[in-house]
């Protein structure tokens, strides 16, 4: 049977994931205000597990902890995004650049190569949620091809806050045709070996999508109040 540690551990995992879920779809607003019973009644589940995912999603910028008023939900912050877009924009950049010196062969491209045609069949079929899925494991499989462990510890630290200013304006975009041309451009110089192209293709990429997101949250700020 699993220790009670185990058990916590388990029910702080679903805590967090079913939180999360419940931001990014809007269940729980920017600005709203919950206390730790409320979400446990909720989730189902005692206090403890929903404290300790509330701490770690705190740590991720979607929500604050405040001392015996339970937690609020963060607005998405135009100025976090530029920060977190600018930092994502340098460090995968270089991932890119450093994968392609690597010289991989092409089996251990591979998971690099399924994201991609998962983006494609994904807009053929007008799913703009596995899209976005598909979009996501591209730039974390990227960020582990770069071979740098903490380049990929702090992606996946700002990896929340991205998803969610991208699940706001997933529908709002045009459909994301540009991105999978790009990313395909950038599988290719990697697989060539040139880091130079690799990593100015991909950094280029990267500036352009900050761009389209920025203007849309100025443009559609009822969405993050």
């Amino acid at each position: 049977m699993p220790s009670q540690a185990q058990k916590s551990k388990s029910n702080s995992a679903i805590a967090v994931e079913e939180l999360r879920n419940l931001i990014f779809s809007g269940a729980l607003p920017a600005g709203s205000d919950h206390l730790e019973s409320e979400l446990a009644a909720r989730l189902g589940m005692s206090r403890t597990p929903v404290r300790e995912a509330a701490l770690l999603l705190e740590g991720q910028g979607l929500l604050q902890v405040r001392a015996r008023k339970g937690v609020r939900i963060l607005p998405i912050s135009i100025e976090d995004m530029i920060e977190i877009y600018d930092v994502l924009t340098e460090l995968e950049s270089m991932s890119a650049a450093k994968a392609a010196e690597k010289r991989y062969a092409a089996e251990d491209l591979s998971t690099l190569e399924i994201t991609i045609s998962d983006m494609e069949a994904a807009l053929a079929a007008g799913d703009r949620e596995a899209w976005a899925a598909a979009d996501d494991a591209f730039h974390t499989e990227l960020a582990r091809l770069g071979g740098n462990s903490r380049v990929v510890t702090i992606a996946a630290l700002m990896g929340d806050q991205v998803r969610r200013a991208k699940a706001v304006t997933l529908y709002m975009r045009p459909l994301p045709t540009q991105s999978n041309k790009d990313h395909r451009s950038v599988v290719e110089a990697i697989r060539a070996g040139d880091a130079k192209t690799a990593h100015d293709v991909h950094y280029a990429h990267r500036t352009a999508a900050k761009e389209v997101l920025i203007n849309l949250l100025r443009q559609n700020r009822m969405h993050m109040l």
